[in-house]
């Protein structure tokens, strides 16, 4: 019988542990249903090494755009419940269960809720050509010229295109949408004069704002926002209009409290972070972080209210 040389034998026991736990702790992943470079990625981002930190494992980012979501989505409905698999979604999880006629899962059931990380504010711009000042001027000369105002959208039943039917639900005027294939091509039209209006998120408009290429007529948010104090929020003149984006983060359904618990702490912890909330803030969001049981009543009561704006709408999914 050959003996294994000692120095051989100690070297393998030695890596036998390190293997060990590099199998039983495989990276965390995050799912983004986006591209590579969007807001929906750089949360992820932002969260992501933050979150390792306080899970002392790695956490990656794996983006699967497509299908407004729905393919990252998927993935993660059908990932078993071990804290591995995650998913970054955004306001069109709650959009996507009434504007697709069919889905292979259930935005609330299939899903843990872990926390929501972020809000964004759209505001509404136009062309400095446009003959109104105000929202009241823009409704006057909407009711004056129904059908014959535009506004850009940058992506069909988006939250973005969601909050311009839904002023116009509530407004009760006639103002016709013009598609685009991504927000950029919508602004530069917009800034062109091609187009008259559109709603924007914050960070994609704010400097055409200030630069006064395009003058701001409203916000969507509850209330003005404090980098913008001069613009109203739509709802002073719509009362009850209020349309925020936001982005959470989720695990399967059927995941254990506890791991929920702690992966929900960490991304909590993470959201706390100045650097993180440097990021979420340079996106022209607002960081949340807030309690699972928050985040699953918030995304509940979303799902009804959305529902309502695209039945108006009609939109159809891209």
């Amino acid at each position: 019988m050959h003996r294994i040389p000692r120095r051989l034998l100690l070297a393998a026991l030695a890596a036998m542990p390190l293997a060990g736990r590099a199998q039983a702790t495989p990276p965390v992943r995050i799912l983004v249903g986006a591209p590579a470079g969007g807001t929906t990625d750089t949360m992820a981002r932002a969260l992501a090494q933050e979150m390792g930190k306080a899970l002392g494992r790695t956490v990656v980012v794996e983006n699967r755009p497509g299908a407004g979501g729905n393919i990252a989505a998927e993935a993660v409905a059908r990932a078993a419940p071990d804290g591995t698999t995650l998913l970054m979604s955004f306001t069109s999880h709650a959009i996507n269960a009434s504007l697709y006629p069919s889905l292979p899962f259930d935005p609330e059931r299939d899903f843990t809720p872990l926390t929501q990380v972020s809000s964004t504010t759209a505001m509404l711009v136009a062309h400095p050509a446009l003959p109104a000042n105000d929202l009241r001027g823009l409704l006057a000369l909407a009711r004056a010229r129904p059908g014959r105002l535009n506004f850009a959208i940058g992506a069909v039943g988006s939250s973005i295109h969601l909050a311009g039917d839904a002023f116009k639900m509530m407004a009760g005027v006639y103002i016709v949408n013009i598609p685009y294939r991504g927000t950029a091509p919508a602004v530069q039209d917009v800034l062109a004069g091609q187009v008259e209006m559109m709603f924007a998120n914050v960070g994609n408009v704010q400097a055409h704002v200030r630069a006064g290429k395009l003058k701001a007529l409203g916000v969507t948010s509850a209330q003005r926002l404090p980098s913008f104090p001069e613009v109203p929020a739509i709802g002073e003149v719509l009362p009850g209009y209020e349309s925020s984006a936001w982005f959470g983060l989720f695990g399967p359904a059927r995941m254990a409290p506890e791991l929920a618990r702690r992966l929900s702490d960490a991304a909590r912890q993470a959201i706390a972070t100045p650097e993180v909330r440097r990021r979420i803030e340079a996106e022209g969001a607002t960081p949340v972080g807030n309690a699972p049981q928050e985040f699953a009543a918030f995304v509940h009561a979303e799902i009804p209210r959305w529902a309502r704006v695209v039945k108006y709408s009609g939109a159809k999914p891209d």
